[in-house]
């Protein structure tokens, strides 16, 4: 009966720790010393939230659904974040040689986040949100209605 709001809960979870990582990516746009490795200052490498089924692989769903007439009692359970992960993509080099982590030839490593690749994924992230209290209020209106029934 709970699996619905369950499924929606998951998501507002994944998506609300998604924002986060988008927020922290904009916030550590410019900041060219983001970690220190071996002596020496990294810029902020992007972050992405990685997120699969929970429990069940697609082909698990999708033989389910297709099982769906004979087996009425296939359950999707919902997302799970497995992971915050660095953006490979190489950094940025912008000429400036009155910056302090010029190198020798003037170029300062900048992060690899992109403002306009951000502010798309973060408005991807708020919808889904917004989508998932959506089915998470309608899911709840359900049940009560279904207990009003009983009266």
């Amino acid at each position: 009966m709970f699996d619905s709001l369950n499924i929606s809960a998951s998501s507002l979870s994944a998506q609300r720790l998604r924002m986060d990582v988008i927020s922290s990516n904009i916030a550590n746009a410019s900041s060219t010393r983001g970690t220190y490795v071996n002596g020496v200052w990294e810029p902020y490498q992007r972050k992405l939230v990685v997120m699969e089924p929970r429990e069940k692989s697609f082909g698990q769903v999708l033989q389910g659904e297709m099982e769906k007439q004979s087996n009425p009692s296939s359950k999707l359970q919902g997302v799970r974040v497995t992971g915050v992960i660095n953006d490979t993509t190489p950094f940025k080099m912008i000429y400036d040689p009155t910056h302090p982590d010029a190198n020798t030839e003037g170029y300062v490593r900048m992060p690899n986040v992109d403002l306009s690749k951000e502010m798309v994924d973060l408005l991807a992230a708020s919808r889904a949100y917004e989508a998932s209290v959506t089915a998470f209020n309608t899911g709840k209106s359900l049940m009560l209605k279904a207990l009003e029934i009983g009266r």
